[in-house]
């Protein structure tokens, strides 16, 4: 089997009901949702949620809430990997053990289905535990400053001033849309970026992680340009 879980909290605090607000005329949590179903990848979609009202919109997008999360899995201190632990092993007890487990975060409005789709064929393709959606900063990090209490910058290293861009390794972030895992590597994973993970490189113009109102604002103006584009 293969499973979709879509973690889901109600206790977001920098953008208040942050994974149920409308998001270009629908709860953001449908976005990911469709996504899921449109990817034709898996046999179930769950959501993980310890809030009813964020269980009944799930519900109407047309995901399962086969349980309420606990409230200590819930709190602002609860990593992804400890979520879907505990979503795997709730299935497995009351149906059949998930063979591969993907985590799409609620707020990710620009996932498409053929990511995920790439994502499940990379995680298949080898023996890597997991498949993670990445993208490439913008700008080298080998040459990010820092703005110290005066307000004076600085390099965080100064040897590569001289170095040309181009010259310099390109770096990669999470994308913050989804996690491919066979249910084995979510078991007994510390973390979901090693040597057991493969990349799954995403364009820059359909990322956008949601964390603050500024990236609210970005991620819809990025949303509709691409949705005028021919």
């Amino acid at each position: 089997m293969r499973l979709a879980v879509i973690p889901a909290r109600g206790g977001s605090k920098r953008i208040p009901r942050k994974n149920i607000k409308s998001f270009a005329g629908r709860p953001i949590i449908a976005w990911s949702i469709d996504a899921a179903g449109d990817s034709g990848c898996f046999d179930r979609i769950i959501v993980s949620t310890d809030d009813a009202e964020i269980a009944a919109v799930a519900r109407a997008a047309g995901a399962e809430v086969p349980f309420i999360r606990p409230a200590a899995l819930a709190d602002d201190h609860t990593g992804t990997i400890e979520v879907v632990r505990h979503a795997i092993e709730h299935e497995s007890a009351r149906r059949a053990v998930p063979e591969l487990v993907c985590c799409i975060y609620a707020t990710a409005p620009m996932l498409a289905p053929v990511d995920l789709r790439a994502g499940l064929e990379t995680l298949t393709a080898g023996d890597a535990g997991f498949a993670v959606s990445v993208t490439q900063y913008p700008f080298p990090i080998q040459r990010a400053v820092r703005v110290d209490s005066r307000g004076r910058l600085s390099m965080f290293d100064p040897d590569r001033f001289a170095t040309r861009s181009q010259d310099l390794e390109e770096a990669y972030h999470d994308a913050a849309q989804f996690y491919w895992g066979r249910s084995a590597a979510w078991l007994s994973a510390a973390t979901l970026f090693g040597p057991a993970t493969a990349a799954v490189v995403l364009p820059r113009h359909r990322v956008q992680d949601i964390d603050t109102p500024d990236d609210w604002i970005r991620a819809e103006l990025m949303f509709e340009a691409q949705r005028r584009r021919p």
